[in-house]
């Protein structure tokens, strides 16, 4: 007992975001989110100290999942961010960027915490308020009885991520298999509860992206099967296609026994009993008219040759994330979990079913009769650009999903950003006394918070800005422009200005300027700002309404609950 070393008493750790590593570490993080951000974000590569993968990307929950952050602060932020992308998927480096830059601007401010958090509330609910009412001037509907906008959405989340690398050809191959994959899992026939289908990406790394498409039903890679032979498959009398579908083992091995003691009796050979309770499972299916089964798990060799020479086609070691989407497509929910009963009702049905073949990949292609579920084949030159690739798409049909709940888009490419802080400039200038008393702050302090507030959302838009582009935005609308970096001096922006960022704006309108800078800011409108005509045909980058306003508040509520940290606690045995 005289070795053990004494306890040591807990790390108590105050004035987290004045502390120099701190500080240093925001600035750092905060750098590398910004330089990932939009089409001109520079790419990252990841691996660890040791080896391993290298991963090359710019997304957020890749960046925020790979990197090792010591200081709790970045713990805090990062898990927060990690949060809003799992439920929305979208607007991860947004929210991020966002956040860090609240803070910044925040903890210089000569403001008590407690003021800031109330007053940046307070001006919160003004964006959110002024986002959902129909005088926004930065909000877009979408119209699903026409493909414009929701082309424009889809395209704007491909064009978004460089380490795809498509090109315009592929971005728009791409945007139209998107479309109609989300088609696909929209239901036909729609009740009180209904519930939207499932896309299933299936891999093949190497092929060219004008190759991907996308099929009703799914797609079981089954490398056995023989491409150039027709496929005979048992049918029932109403030329349905039934289907076994097993979540259990069927290898033989015992492995489906649960934990305890196990009795064998002497000169019983276990495997030979399992095999023959495989076989007697295998004569229930032919007599049944099963013409598919599929396991889950490993099938014991003999019994799928027994039910091939019977007539049945047999595909084993599906895997796990497919048993949800085949139970959808041929109804077999829940799949057969069990080798010592076949309950009735326990079997699926199929349209068809047919050989695919995708490069040097062979494919079982399961067709259903009414289904919400599709495969889309999705290639790509390399596996870094495939992986990425994957992540994209799968956010393009979670933001359709959330746009069919709510119809509605934001303009992207910054000028949301700068829209609301010319709308928050606006209101801050003409501020009733009676808000300020609820509030029990000074005009002063007000102010100052609600300046670096509007500095903050600039910073996303500045962010774009990759190439030493200079950023602009107009006193009319509060749009974001970007002049193209090399331009001549001119005495009128308009000269080298043609559309602002989301491309609802022209410069032939009678507009004037200004430059967003750091810490300056932009200045005080002389009024609200207005709503420009939108065009659909115009558009040029839409962002998801309910990614974008979940991360809007997720930023500054994360900002404000680590600028009211007074200490963190650790533990150093």
């Amino acid at each position: 007992m005289s070795r053990l070393e004494a306890r040591k008493p807990p790390l108590f750790i105050s004035e987290l975001l004045t502390r120099d590593a701190a500080s240093q570490s925001l600035s750092l993080l905060s750098g590398i989110l910004k330089s990932s951000y939009g089409p001109a974000g520079r790419l990252k590569q990841l691996h660890n100290g040791v080896g391993g993968c290298v991963c090359t990307t710019s997304q957020s929950s890749v960046l925020l999942g790979r990197l090792s952050l010591s200081q709790p602060v970045l713990r805090v932020l990062t898990a927060s961010v990690r949060n809003h992308v799992s439920r929305f998927s979208d607007c991860g480096l947004f929210t991020a960027i966002l956040c860090c830059g609240f803070i910044e601007n925040f903890r210089s401010l000569n403001v008590a915490p407690f003021t800031v958090i109330k007053i940046s509330k307070h001006l919160l609910s003004l964006c959110m308020d002024h986002l959902k009412s129909e005088a926004c001037g930065c909000r877009v509907s979408v119209d699903f009885s026409s493909v414009e906008t929701l082309v424009c959405l889809v395209r704007s989340i491909l064009t978004s991520k460089p380490a795809c690398m498509l090109n315009k050809t592929e971005v728009d191959h791409l945007t139209s298999l998107v479309l109609r994959a989300f088609i696909f899992t929209v239901p036909c026939h729609v009740g009180t509860n209904a519930v939207l289908g499932k896309c299933v990406v299936i891999p093949v790394k190497g092929g060219r992206v004008v190759d991907s498409t996308v099929l009703p039903g799914l797609l079981i890679e089954a490398p056995e099967v023989q491409l150039g032979k027709p496929l005979a498959v048992k049918r029932t009398g109403s030329n349905m296609i039934k289907i076994a579908l097993f979540s259990v083992s069927m290898s033989g091995d015992g492995s489906n026994s649960e934990e305890g003691t196990l009795v064998v009796h002497h000169g019983v050979s276990l495997e030979v009993s399992e095999l023959n309770q495989l076989l007697n499972v295998g004569k229930q299916l032919v007599k049944d008219e099963v013409g598919l089964v599929v396991c889950q798990k490993v099938m014991h060799p003999s019994l799928k040759q027994y039910l091939k020479e019977q007539g049945l086609v047999a595909v084993d070691r599906a895997g796990l994330s497919l048993m949800e989407p085949l139970g959808r497509v041929t109804g077999n929910r829940p799949p057969i979990a069990s080798i010592h009963l076949l309950p009735p009702g326990c079997y699926g049905s199929l349209k068809d079913l047919c050989v695919q073949s995708f490069a040097s990949k062979r494919f079982l292609h399961l067709i259903p009769g009414d289904t919400v579920i599709c495969s889309l084949i999705l290639c790509n030159r390399s596996e870094t650009a495939w992986d990425e690739l994957k992540r994209v798409c799968e956010t393009a049909e979670h933001v359709l999903q959330l746009t069919v709940k709510e119809p509605l888009a934001l303009l992207g490419g910054g000028c949301t950003e700068t829209h609301l802080a010319s709308y928050i400039r606006h209101k801050s200038s003409s501020l009733p006394g009676s808000t300020l008393t609820d509030l029990g702050c000074s005009q002063t302090q007000y102010r100052l918070v609600a300046e670096g507030f509007c500095r903050s959302l600039e910073s996303v838009a500045r962010a774009l800005s990759h190439d030493g582009e200079e950023v602009l935005t107009d006193v009319v609308y509060g749009h974001c422009w970007f002049v193209p970096p090399g331009s001549p001096c001119v005495s009128r922006w308009s000269d080298v200005v043609s559309k602002c960022s989301c491309g609802v704006s022209g410069s032939t309108e009678d507009l004037s300027w200004s430059v967003l800078q750091g810490q300056s800011g932009s200045p005080v409108l002389q009024g609200c700002p207005q709503e420009p005509p939108v065009k659909v045909a115009d558009l040029r980058v839409l962002d998801c309404f309910a990614a974008k306003c979940s991360g809007l508040q997720v930023a500054l509520e994360t900002a404000n609950l680590i600028l009211d940290l007074s200490y963190i606690i650790e533990d150093q045995n």
